[in-house]
């Protein structure tokens, strides 16, 4: 295949620019984090639902797709803890429930239009609550551990290292896993997704793991990071297999078209979503006790 430089050129413009985004979100400091993944919240819900309609063969009316979203978005604001408060105000105290019955409200409303209401589909759109929700709220509370205030004053942030562990391990897997499987790779990992292979798979986890170890400089208080980077090397892959069934069972490339090149929203943070429960399961119910 001949060289396309319009096409190359797009994508590492629009990578760039997806790079820059992120940075910018996940290190300038805790409210941008919440923009960031508010964002990319509201971005994956109406992917989800868009997929949702076609692989169950149905139309949602505007307010159901919003009331889902809004809700959604209210659980998000639950897992935002003290260090999201805004002149005594909390999110979680004071946003998260109003959200909630705001998005619950347009969900009933939508329900008693004219379209008609499939069951099963309700269902399977309901679930992104525990998909996507659910799963940006547990990165908002990961975001919050290692942080200190003095009254209003926030004097130690250490809140970046474990969702900045978390993405940049899957970064680092998905590329090193695309390399090798590249070289050697000849046995399909699965049908859902025929380019992956076994040997790519698993030696990108291993070099990721080999990475974490070199960057944590084979210290014993780095075993936190080695743990994280594996287990979000191993979740976010069957994340990106999950991802790859729902389109394919809608009978789309990609879930949107959020950068030229490289998809959508769920494209982009599919292994993320399925990474991030994981993770928090170990640090908050496995490590921090």
């Amino acid at each position: 295949m001949a060289f396309n430089w319009q096409t190359f050129r797009t994508r590492a413009l629009t990578a760039i620019v997806f790079v820059a985004v992120m940075l910018t979100g996940l290190l300038w400091n805790h409210w941008s984090f919440l923009v960031l993944f508010s964002i990319i919240h509201f971005g994956c819900w109406w992917e989800y639902l868009k997929l949702t309609e076609k692989i169950q063969q149905t139309i949602f009316h505007p307010y159901t797709k919003l009331g889902f979203m809004v809700m959604g978005y209210g659980l998000l604001l639950w897992f935002c803890g003290p260090a999201y408060r805004i002149s005594g105000y909390g999110l979680k105290e004071n946003f998260s429930l109003s959200v909630s019955a705001a998005g619950f409200a347009l969900l009933l409303m939508g329900i008693f239009q004219k379209h008609p209401v499939k069951l099963k589909a309700f269902g399977a759109a309901a679930l992104g609550l525990l998909y996507i929700s659910l799963s940006w709220g547990l990165m908002m509370e990961l975001r919050q551990i290692g942080m200190a205030f003095k009254g209003d004053f926030l004097f130690i942030d250490h809140g970046k290292v474990i969702p900045c562990t978390i993405i940049f391990s899957i970064w680092i897997n998905d590329t090193m896993a695309y390399i090798v499987g590249s070289i050697i790779g000849k046995t399909p990992l699965s049908a859902i997704s025929p380019k992956k292979t076994w040997e790519g798979t698993v030696g990108g986890i291993i070099l990721a793991v080999i990475i974490s170890v070199v960057y944590s400089g084979f210290k014993a208080e780095g075993i936190t990071i080695v743990f994280i980077t594996l287990i979000a090397a191993i979740a976010g892959t069957f994340g990106d297999l999950l991802e790859s069934k729902l389109k394919r069972m809608a009978g789309v490339k990609d879930s949107g078209s959020l950068m030229p090149g490289h998809g959508g929203f769920l494209d982009r943070f599919d292994s993320l979503l399925l990474a991030i429960p994981f993770v928090w399961l170990y640090i908050i119910v496995l490590f921090l006790p």
